[in-house]
């Protein structure tokens, strides 16, 4: 559909935008650890600007920093030490016709560093004690990065509720800050009244305990919001935009922020002078799944209902976020529910989306796969990555894989999963000419499998299939390469990307008709491999052939859909082994009516994938009665059922089927007759080590990077 109304120019107060793209807040950690503007944020803040965005709001900030950080790199507006590198980062902004607001904050309760270096943490009231349900999800490694939180003296947070001296300095904090954004040049700026943060720890009636002035009512709870805006609006003038981050609703919190209550504080910030609302909502992230709800939302288009609501009520300029599809967005524009479209994971992965959307270009946009990654790596206080954006943080080094090459060569590509396709689309890319081979009648590898699964994953085989083609790659299916191809060809250098070679472990039992390993129930599914087929009932087994020979399996959307309905598998499964394939494997099947258990050796269910993902999907397949238990130790597989030993117990239960779920291990034997045919080879993905689809990506990028260098 036509994108235009996203092209159109939009106003903030005295601000005009050139389109409705705005880069919505979120934690980098590129920052540096005493508070400055790192080259690395200025130089990912820039690729932004110049991929069109109209505005970027720059991610949260400390105005009373060193106190009043979340994230141990956070951006200080406290002191006038800052501004050079501020006033570099809105130059830099500026150059690509973009504007840029600074986010104003305190974090309140949720101030980590103020723990972390045994500071009293500024409160309304005191919080209530509440069980963290993430906790038991993470790795030693991730926990490691967690210990910290005791504070210097193991004991925890030490809380201050906040007196009329505390309040009266922090409205100050707020008010030097803002008049350090309007002197580095800043084009607005952006109070954060929500997260947990300070502000709404008064505005929300769970967490704002109090009876003065600032607690009670709506009008007292809102009191602090509402003077610190009236204070800057007075310090920075009449014109100066000044943007207030709103929370629409408190998900899995008591009491908490309702969106009557919403609209009521937005209406009072209206009042006080602000010129947009930003809606946002938050939840208890102490629960597995909170975080997406909120405020990294995963279900598409959440909040939609909340900023049609303020928009309607209030008439200000809203700008809406929550996992928005850019469809979605121009009717939504068009027909007035809010004016301004926030992305936040969508212009990490591709920051050209504006001028893709701009020309026409929509479906060369590089997907995110709503992977949790990036906020992930924030979790346990690292900077940002992206999994599928190998760009991400490295905006500022010189080795961006973005210019032409001097001298094209003949790349070959073997394997077309995700790592060989973006080895393959790099390359060509720069100007090399580039054939891949692969196998199997389609492109994606084991991504495909994961894509049933998780949907989002799909998107990216589709951006890489189209990529592929866009920049005529000579892609051979159903081709297993062989040396005489090779030598027709004659590359200057091999890449191969044929994935890991996944064998089921030695259990006794796991040739019997009703276990299948995982190549043999992605053959099921999806065509390939025969050999799930044949344990099949011959009733069942004409059903998949006839569906693989008419050519259903090959399409994802198709399986997906009609897997609802059907499949060759029965109603009670185990599955052994929770890493991430078996996680995915499960939510696939839960999601299907399939009664599931998963017995997994090790004490974490799926380490591979990343916190947020792994607490929701873990939270989810709970809720619908999948059992999940570690520390089991599978011995056989029988027709009574699957034996294991559980802290030093044996036990067995029931299977209609099995699928062993474990056994990958790098695959090194085309590249290796490969070099041994004399050519030179490069091995990436799981061929050389285990590292799914982010690791495939981004091995594809370091390979590609070391031969463009040589």
């Amino acid at each position: 559909m036509s994108h235009a109304p996203l092209n159109s120019p939009g106003k903030i107060g005295s601000l005009t935008l050139k389109n409705r793209f705005v880069l919505a807040a979120m934690g980098s950690n590129f920052a540096t650890p005493d508070g400055h503007c790192s080259e690395q944020l200025i130089a990912y803040y820039e690729a932004r600007a110049k991929g069109g965005a109209a505005l970027l709001i720059l991610e949260t900030t400390s105005v009373s920093w060193p106190s009043g950080c979340s994230m141990p790199n956070m951006v200080g507006f406290s002191d006038d030490c800052f501004l050079p590198g501020l006033r570099e980062l809105t130059a830099r902004v500026h150059k690509h016709d973009c504007k840029i607001a600074a986010q104003l904050n305190h974090s309140g309760k949720v101030s980590q560093e103020d723990t972390v270096a045994g500071r009293p943490i500024l409160v309304p009231s005191i919080p209530a004690k509440s069980r963290n349900d993430m906790m038991p999800l993470l790795t030693r490694d991730e926990l490691g990065n967690f210990i910290k939180m005791a504070g210097p003296d193991g004991k925890g947070p030490r809380y201050r509720v906040m007196d009329k001296g505390d309040i009266a300095a922090l409205i100050g904090d707020f008010v030097n800050a803002a008049l350090r954004a309007v002197a580095a040049g800043f084009d607005g700026i952006e109070i954060h009244g929500g997260h947990g943060y300070v502000i709404s720890s008064f505005l929300s009636p769970a967490s704002n305990q109090r009876d003065d002035d600032y607690g009670g009512s709506l009008e007292n709870r809102a009191r602090l919001m509402v003077d610190i805006i009236g204070a800057v609006r007075t310090a920075v003038g009449p014109d100066f935009p000044i943007i207030i981050r709103l929370d629409a609703k408190e998900y899995r919190v008591d009491n908490g922020i309702t969106p009557d209550d919403f609209i009521a504080a937005a209406k009072l910030a209206q009042a006080a002078g602000v010129d947009a609302i930003d809606v946002s909502a938050y939840s208890d992230t102490q629960k597995g799944i909170a975080f997406t709800e909120a405020p990294l939302v995963h279900q598409p288009s959440a909040y939609v209902p909340f900023s049609e609501r303020v928009k309607h009520e209030l008439g200000l300029p809203v700008i809406a976020v929550g996992r928005i599809e850019l469809d979605s967005a121009a009717k939504d524009i068009a027909q007035h529910k809010y004016d301004f479209l926030g992305l936040g994971r969508k212009l990490i992965a591709d920051p050209e989306l504006p001028n893709k959307c701009a020309a026409g270009l929509a479906q060369t946009i590089r997907p995110c796969i709503y992977c949790y990654i990036c906020v992930s790596q924030i979790f346990i206080n690292k900077p940002l990555i992206c999994a599928v954006n190998t760009d991400v943080g490295r905006e500022y080094k010189a080795d961006l894989i973005a210019s032409t090459a001097e001298t094209r060569q003949r790349f070959v590509v073997v394997g077309g999963g995700p790592g060989g396709m973006e080895a393959a689309r790099l390359l060509a890319s720069v100007g090399h000419q580039v054939t891949l081979f692969e196998k199997e009648p389609q492109l994606g590898g084991t991504a495909r499998i994961a894509a049933l699964a998780y949907e989002p994953n799909g998107g990216l085989i589709d951006y890489l299939s189209g990529e592929l083609r866009r920049l005529n790659v000579d892609v051979r299916l159903n081709s297993a390469v062989t040396i005489d191809a090779l030598q027709s060809l004659q590359p200057d250098h091999v890449i191969v990307a044929t994935g890991a070679k996944r064998e089921a472990p030695d259990i006794l039992g796991k040739n019997l008709h009703h276990v299948f390993d995982g190549e043999e129930m992605r053959g099921l599914l999806l065509g390939g491999d025969d050999r799930g087929l044949k344990k099949l009932h011959p009733i069942k087994r004409a059903l998949v052939a006839l569906s693989q020979a008419v050519g259903l399996t090959r399409n994802i959307g198709w399986v997906r859909m009609l897997s609802h309905l059907w499949m060759p598998l029965q109603k009670n499964i185990v599955i052994v082994g929770g890493g991430l394939v078996g996680i995915e494997i499960a939510e696939f099947l839960i999601e299907r009516r399939r009664h599931v258990t998963v017995l997994e050796p090790s004490a974490t269910l799926s380490p591979e994938l990343s916190i947020v993902r792994r607490a929701r999907v873990i939270h989810l397949l709970r809720e619908h009665g999948c059992d999940m238990l570690t520390h089991a130790q599978v011995s056989h597989i029988d027709q009574q059922g699957v034996h294991y030993s559980r802290e030093g117990v044996e036990h067995c239960v029931s299977a209609d089927q099995v699928i062993i779920a474990q056994g990958a291990d790098a695959d090194t034997r085309v590249g290796a007759a490969i070099s041994a045919a004399g050519y030179s080879v490069t091995t990436i993905g799981d061929c050389r080590t285990i590292g799914y689809i982010d690791g495939a990506i981004h091995d594809a990028r370091t390979a590609v990077a070391a031969l463009l260098e040589a």
